[in-house]
């Protein structure tokens, strides 16, 4: 007897997330891919749009059609949101409302205060008084609340690299939250599919630039996220970094120690490394390296793995710890699968690469 697949749809799907959600879920053994909207693309084969889909079995009788809630609402289960923040919030709360879980890859409901997102997005938000009902889908992180979620809010890419590294080691109370700074270095493709002049191949090919400095968006969720494990406020420096490459963040967190834990760095460094061990040695998607081979964005690429390292600088008696990830997949639509399967009670790896 065939199992019964959960039916699933994209909105937003012709962006480089909503793409690699339809490649995700087309090859997920427990969804079946019912509905794909674009505005641009309504009323064209998927793979006319996409070639790379035209010899998938599953993709043969996908159109893009207009978004509609009535439709997404009829025809799936769950809804992914790969839409720009402000108007994802639109068909996030409707969908919900009559019973769909909405897995939203946008900022829209990634932050607790309406003030903060204001702040930070420049727009009030569209609809406060749901914000207290969203999950923030980090899975390794919030397992438990994303299994119970009708709305889940999908972390930043930027985010995911920085959180993942170092909520445990503040919840262990093991560095300074006052003396944390970030650097990361991003692929173009988490700007976006758009013609836009900055992200133009000319403008991009041989050159390297910060932005986004000294406030970007994704500093809001990242502080947001840190307070919340040191259980008062955390402030950080915060700068990204554009990089001629499609894909792929690497980040460098600069990490002082916590007050007691200064008088040995060697002892400290251990228990950094001991404390992220035990943390994620039974997660499937978070590899360690430690101070052995150290992150590289070449062996994370199309997978939903996230690699963490570290490196001691007796010099200065401060850590180093260094992440790297596929932006589109661990801090996008990788993400997103992920939390998708904890919801549903499927196997947390189901559909994804490592």
């Amino acid at each position: 007897m065939s199992e019964t697949k959960i039916n699933v749809a994209i909105v937003g799907a012709s962006g480089y997330s909503g793409e690699e959600l339809v490649r995700l879920l087309l090859g997920h053994p427990h969804v079946n891919l019912s509905v794909l909207t674009s505005r641009q693309y309504a009323g064209q084969p998927l793979a006319s749009v996409f070639p790379r889909f035209g010899g998938h079995a599953g993709a043969s009788d996908l159109v893009f059609s207009e978004p509609s809630i009535e439709l997404l609402a009829d025809k799936a289960k769950a809804v992914f949101l790969a839409l720009p923040h402000g108007v994802a919030a639109e068909f996030a709360v409707p969908l919900v409302q009559r019973g769909v879980t909405v897995i939203d890859l946008s900022a829209d409901f990634r932050l607790n205060d309406a003030d903060t997102y204001n702040e930070f997005y420049g727009a009030k938000h569209p609809a406060p008084e749901w914000l207290p009902k969203a999950v923030y889908g980090l899975p390794e992180i919030k397992r438990d609340a994303i299994a119970n979620a009708t709305l889940i809010a999908s972390p930043g890419c930027y985010p995911t690299s920085i959180l993942l590294p170092t909520i445990p080691l503040l919840e262990a109370r093991l560095i300074d939250p006052t003396q944390i700074i970030a650097d990361s270095l991003s692929g173009i493709s988490g700007a976006g599919r758009k013609a836009d002049v900055p992200f133009l191949y000319v403008e991009c090919n041989e050159s390297l630039r910060p932005y986004g400095v000294p406030k970007h968006r994704h500093l809001s969720e990242i502080e947001q996220e840190l307070s919340l494990a040191n259980g008062s406020p955390v402030i950080i420096q915060f700068t990204p970094h554009l990089v001629p490459v499609n894909r792929g963040i690497l980040t460098t967190i600069y990490l002082s120690p916590a007050l007691g834990q200064a008088d040995d760095i060697v002892q400290w460094t251990d228990a950094v490394g001991d404390c992220l061990t035990k943390h994620y040695a039974d997660e499937p998607f978070v590899r360690l390296t430690g101070s052995d081979r150290l992150p590289d964005t070449k062996n994370v690429t199309c997978t939903n793995t996230i690699e963490i390292g570290w490196a001691a600088d007796p010099r200065t008696q401060q850590l180093r710890v260094f992440s790297a990830e596929d932006n589109l997949m661990k801090g996008a639509s990788g993400q997103a699968v992920q939390s998708f399967n904890i919801r549903f009670g499927l196997d947390e790896t189901a559909g994804l690469p490592i």
